[in-house]
């Protein structure tokens, strides 16, 4: 069995530390556990900052919708990852394929 060093671990770890540094959740100001964000979208919600060691509470939004526009703010266009560039489907019905009854007049 491989034996890693405690330094080599120790780097992995504040690494993977690093990594999850500033990531962002939501809590629902509700009595009982916490359950699904869709569970009661009405209730008001706690923006929370993971700091490495902690979750830090960075502010209140009144709702689910307004807790997303946080989470997940709007990409500008300049940012979006350009289209996937796939290649076409080939000629044929293929395996799966079911051709439109266009194409079956075509190939007649």
């Amino acid at each position: 069995m491989h034996e890693e060093s405690l330094e080599e671990w120790a780097r992995r770890r504040e690494a993977r530390r690093a990594r999850s540094k500033g990531k962002l959740r939501a809590v629902p100001l509700t009595s009982g556990p916490h359950r699904g964000a869709h569970v009661e979208p009405a209730a008001p919600r706690v923006i929370q900052e993971w700091s490495g060691s902690e979750w830090v509470t960075v502010g209140v939004v009144p709702d689910l919708a307004a807790a997303r526009t946080v989470l997940y703010p709007p990409q500008s266009p300049e940012e979006r990852p350009a289209e996937w560039d796939r290649p076409a489907m080939g000629k044929g019905r293929g395996r799966h394929r079911k051709s439109s009854a266009a194409e079956q007049q075509r190939d007649q």
